[in-house]
């Protein structure tokens, strides 16, 4: 039987595409958002048996707490809107995410070490955001998701940060210290659920805290920290409650863990709260050095690759005169038919060796020198995005970011209609690097300083995608697409932003 839901128009502007699932709670759908050109978002509805208004009010809790939890944090799920449909019933927008869950991730295999410090590390950002709780008259109260597990963490790829991570469905979530009459009964997912949380007492932070440690323990080795006899509420209770939890040496005698990582999750997993981590902050000082550890080890491997795929076997020595790609850009002058005004620009460079995607930039001689992009204190974000409809144009951005001097917002658009543009968005994609040259209005003649950035694989496979696909669609109204990208480019702003003011390493210029 057809869905009477798929092709209806929601307000006047998100048109239901399919249905993506159900649950007790409700169903959400793919829909299209039409006053935005065809933008994907994911739309939830509380379900039709659920309407009555203590109900109603949760489903409007749960939208209300993520709307803002998303504004915070990158690490969840955004909500953008909410509304009631001709029928009344309630629904929130959010966005739509093309990804794996946690779940369907680890049941073909565990997590390597790496992967799993990267993935838990997002998880844990997220969760720090939620205990430290949003503003309600003029009262900061904690957030407690109450139902942590794999299946509500989502793993997607950004064409930004690489593997992004996103805690989803605050449906159970509590508001601490508010309405706290309902916590006296059960609610959650009995193998991932605290002994308190079994006892339907009021819960705090810890109490997410013991879930994440049987998420982290199933996580590296894909079993159960914990085994009921019954998968009963009984059976589960009696579990969480008297048996201890297995060791990691007992699951797999071969995975070697850090000491550090190893007590972290056994401490999660302690019955008592007060034996707990008190706060997700701790397990993540936990996680940064090993981090640094293991994305250390592995820059070394990737530099030690590019080296040995670069170097020719005998050395020529005709060319030990050919300048490096470096001293071609800075031996660049600003062209004579662009003004001396500070402007942004894409081209196309070829060397004697090489042509590669450059993007030319002129600023004040004093803002050059602030950034000396040699420092600590400076962070490089590159992104790219894409609107096939109703012109195939990208938008790429670069924001070059001091912490003392802010933001530097870098933007262009890619014509995926014109020769020019499908050639810089085939080169970058292909060669996964470009060189930022910087220009001081004051010294045009010479390039001030030239900066190398590299892609990440999933950005430069989406703009070679981006390239193919733009072949099979007509031109139409290119202003109208650059409007709608730069619509989506503010949305994104403040995102971007806090993530670049955050201690985040991903986003350090190197």
């Amino acid at each position: 039987m057809s869905d009477p839901n798929i092709g209806r128009l929601l307000d006047n502007r998100y048109q239901l595409v399919e249905l993506l699932g159900k649950g007790a709670m409700g169903q959400v759908y793919l829909a299209k958002d039409v006053l935005l050109g065809g933008v994907s978002v994911a739309i939830k509805f509380l379900s039709q048996t659920l309407l009555n208004k203590k109900m109603r009010d949760r489903f409007e809790r749960e939208a209300t707490t993520s709307a803002l939890l998303g504004q915070r944090s990158m690490h969840i799920v955004r909500v953008m809107d909410y509304g009631v449909n001709s029928d009344d019933v309630p629904f929130y927008v959010m966005e739509y995410l093309r990804g794996e869950s946690l779940s369907d991730l680890i049941s073909t295999s565990p997590l390597s070490i790496p992967r799993f410090i990267n993935v838990t590390r997002q998880i844990c950002l997220g969760l720090q955001c939620a205990h430290e709780g949003i503003e309600k008259d003029n009262r900061i109260y904690s957030i407690i998701h109450r139902d942590i597990k794999p299946s509500n963490i989502l793993v997607t790829n950004d064409p930004t940060v690489g593997e992004l991570v996103k805690i989803l469905d605050f449906g159970i979530a509590k508001i601490l210290a508010d309405d706290s009459g309902q916590t006296n009964c059960f609610m959650g997912t009995l193998a991932y659920s605290s002994p308190e949380q079994m006892e339907g007492k009021e819960l705090d932070n810890r109490s997410d805290i013991y879930s994440l440690g049987v998420m982290m323990f199933q996580m590296l080795t894909g079993k159960m920290p914990l085994q009921a006899e019954t998968h009963t509420f009984g059976g589960w209770y009696k579990t969480h409650h008297h048996q201890s939890p297995r060791t990691f040496a007992s699951v797999d005698p071969n995975l070697k863990l850090p000491k550090a990582l190893e007590t972290t999750i056994m401490g999660c997993l302690e019955k008592d709260p007060k034996n707990r981590p008190q706060s997700v902050n701790e397990i993540i000082k936990t996680l940064d050095p090993l981090s640094a550890r293991f994305s250390h080890a592995q820059s070394i491997g990737q530099r030690i690759g590019q080296v040995l795929q670069t170097r020719p076997v005998v050395a020529d020595p005709q060319r030990t005169d050919v300048p490096s790609l470096e001293e071609v850009c800075r031996l660049q002058s600003w062209p004579k038919d662009k003004p001396l005004a500070q402007i942004v620009f894409p081209q196309v460079l070829a060397t004697s060796r090489e042509t590669v995607v450059t993007l030319w930039v002129m600023l004040n001689k004093s803002e050059i020198q602030q950034r000396q992009f040699s420092t600590l204190y400076n962070k490089l974000y590159k992104n790219f995005l894409c609107m096939m409809s109703p012109h195939p144009m990208v938008l790429w951005l670069t924001v070059l970011y001091n912490r003392e001097h802010g933001p530097r917002w870098l933007r262009c658009y890619l014509d995926l209609k014109t020769a020019k543009g499908q050639e810089m968005v085939r080169l970058l994609g292909q060669k996964g690097t470009y060189q930022i040259l910087l220009f001081a209005v004051e010294e045009p003649q010479r390039c001030a300083q030239a900066i190398s950035v590299r892609l990440n694989p999933s950005q430069c496979q989406l703009l070679q995608d981006w390239a193919n696909s733009s072949q099979i669609i007509n031109a139409a109204q290119p202003n109208l697409s650059k409007s709608l990208l730069k619509q989506e480019f503010e949305k994104l702003q403040p995102q971007i932003l806090m993530k670049l003011q955050s201690d985040d390493p991903d986003t350090s210029f190197s």
